[in-house]
């Protein structure tokens, strides 16, 4: 990896802005929608850099705008950094920043997103007079629960007349030093499903009396799954997931009700609703076969998101010139979710990874011992701070 750019386009002040930021989010960790401890943090670190004006949103968000003074096409980004934690108790007590809040930690890398954002948005404002146009740098709440944050940035239209958005994410699953993006889906939608079985009690000593609720939930269970393997393209990869069963309070009754919880992927914008369908049919029409009845209800989670192929094109240019041929990796499609996908729903937009591999440092994302090191932080910053430039300056696609 090049080190030929580290720390040329972030000064001295906005580096060690940047590592307190992400040392003080990781001590003091917030989960989704109560992260109000963040977000007046980040407001107090963009206002000693003279970034003032915040514009709140989802309550405990908000986003600044940088608008530059050079001559030329106007041209408008948005930069995503989400700020929440998870319901997970730390295990990696050998860090010094290790979380103090019993069972919250940032085992995701918010802290490390929200750096990154933070550093982009003082990098801008003190280089306004290089670039025409607009940078929005969001720094989104509640990436990970219910209601969530990016499902706002779109109901609040809040990317209306922006050509293209940029996100980012941590990836342990690729080596420190390298950085990753291909064209197309690169997650999966997720949509929350609950099934409802009803039947009839009776006594275990005389079945027939009644309608078994677990038997028909254990026939749903069996027939969904052939939608994936029957009726989804195999290049989909869909997925349904039965999470939860509650039913029966007694071994010798025969359950009148029982519910199913699970989630629908699918990195198909169009096969989305087509899931939900049939699953709502199955349901139904195994419970009407067991002469019971089911009722279906979906809600609506994350989209995929989707890369812009001529946004990951550039990128793909920007890493190979300030860090080199080695440092490109392609990665593949993300089995998850996340909700920078009702971003590139609105705009043309690129969500990169950037790698945090390396011995002691492995562990998955949700994890207890999920870790990565502050030597990710500035190359991944600056790096972004190049390909927003590049974005501003690009000539829009005819």
């Amino acid at each position: 990896m090049k080190n030929s750019y580290t720390n040329s386009l972030l000064s001295g002040s906005e580096r060690e802005a940047v590592l307190e930021l992400r040392h003080a989010m990781h001590r003091e960790p917030e989960l989704s929608n109560s992260e109000w401890k963040t977000q007046q943090r980040i407001k107090d670190t963009l206002e000693r850099f003279g970034l003032v004006g915040a514009s709140a949103f989802h309550r405990t968000g908000f986003y600044i705008d940088i608008e530059g003074t050079a001559s030329g096409p106007k041209r408008t980004i948005a930069v995503r950094g989400d700020i929440d934690a998870l319901p997970i108790n730390e295990a990696r007590n050998d860090l010094p920043y290790h979380s103090q809040v019993p069972g919250v930690m940032h085992a995701c890398g918010h802290d490390l997103h929200a750096s990154v954002a933070m550093g982009i948005a003082v990098a801008f404002h003190r280089m306004r007079s290089n670039f025409a146009g607009k940078v929005r740098v969001f720094f989104q709440p509640a990436e990970e629960a219910e209601p969530l944050g990016g499902r706002t940035v779109a109901e609040e239209r809040l990317l209306d007349g922006f050509d293209q958005a940029v996100g980012f994410h941590v990836a342990p699953s690729i080596p420190l030093g390298r950085f990753g993006a291909r064209a197309g889906a690169v997650t999966k939608s997720a949509d929350q499903f609950t099934v409802t079985v009803t039947g009839s009690e009776a006594h275990g000593s005389t079945p027939h009396a009644g309608i078994d609720a677990i038997t028909i939930a254990a026939a749903f269970v069996n027939e969904v799954q052939k939608v994936v393997s029957r009726e989804m393209p195999v290049d989909d990869r869909s997925v349904i997931t039965i999470g939860t069963i509650h039913g029966g309070e007694a071994t010798n009754i025969i359950c009148p009700k029982v519910v199913l919880e699970g989630t629908i992927r699918t990195t198909s914008p169009e096969r989305r609703p087509l899931l939900a369908q049939r699953l709502r049919e199955i349901a139904e029409g195994v419970a009407a076969m067991h002469r019971g009845k089911a009722s279906v209800s979906v809600q609506s989670g994350e989209p995929a998101v989707i890369n812009d192929p001529e946004m990951v094109r550039l990128f793909h240019e920007t890493v190979l010139d300030l860090a080199g041929p080695d440092a490109f990796a392609e990665g593949g499609t993300d089995s998850g979710s996340d909700d920078f996908g009702f971003y590139s729903q609105c705009v043309p937009s690129i969500y990169f990874l950037f790698g945090s591999g390396e011995p002691g440092n492995e562990s998955g994302v949700h994890t207890p011992a999920f870790a990565v090191s502050d030597k990710v932080l500035i190359p991944t910053t600056e790096l972004a701070i190049k390909y927003c430039f590049r974005l501003l300056s690009a000539q829009p696609a005819r």
